[in-house]
């Protein structure tokens, strides 16, 4: 993934044969799942901790084996604590057909969220790790 210009990225999906539903083209689960990755990044540019409280995927044509998905998405407004985002993916090159559009609704949070909620030895790993990167250099967000 990589940032663009205000609060937009862009990413590449590759569709591998692990990503197979029905024969030769992706599962719409794992497309989903891509595009909830992909639009909870925007909240990387945000700075704030979030978390997906609504995912609508419209699936517009069908996603084969092999193919690159470009995805561009945004944050297209916040309020309060509500962010709300979208997504387009098109085949092939950025400029190709499209074949899955998203939006999400995200909720920021508190790290007291993963706290109370997470699994305590991921929450105690992802702490030590946010430790080390601060202590090594700033978020690079297009190193």
């Amino acid at each position: 993934m990589f940032a663009g210009e205000g609060l937009t990225l862009r990413a590449e999906f590759t569709v591998t044969e692990h990503h197979q539903g029905a024969p030769g083209l992706a599962h719409g689960g794992l497309l989903a799942a891509a595009f909830d990755e992909t639009l909870s990044a925007t909240n990387w540019l945000l700075s704030v901790p979030a978390v997906t409280g609504r995912l609508e995927t419209d699936f517009r044509r069908p996603v084969p084996v092999g193919e690159v998905l470009h995805i561009n998405a945004e944050v297209v407004g916040v309020y309060g604590r509500k962010v709300y985002t979208r997504a387009i993916g098109r085949l092939g090159s950025p400029e190709g057909s499209v074949a899955v559009t998203a939006s999400a609704l995200f909720v920021q949070v508190s790290l007291e969220h993963f706290i109370k909620n997470g699994r305590p030895q991921d929450v105690a790993q992802a702490a030590a790790d946010r430790a080390v990167r601060a202590s090594v250099t700033a978020l690079e967000v297009n190193p």
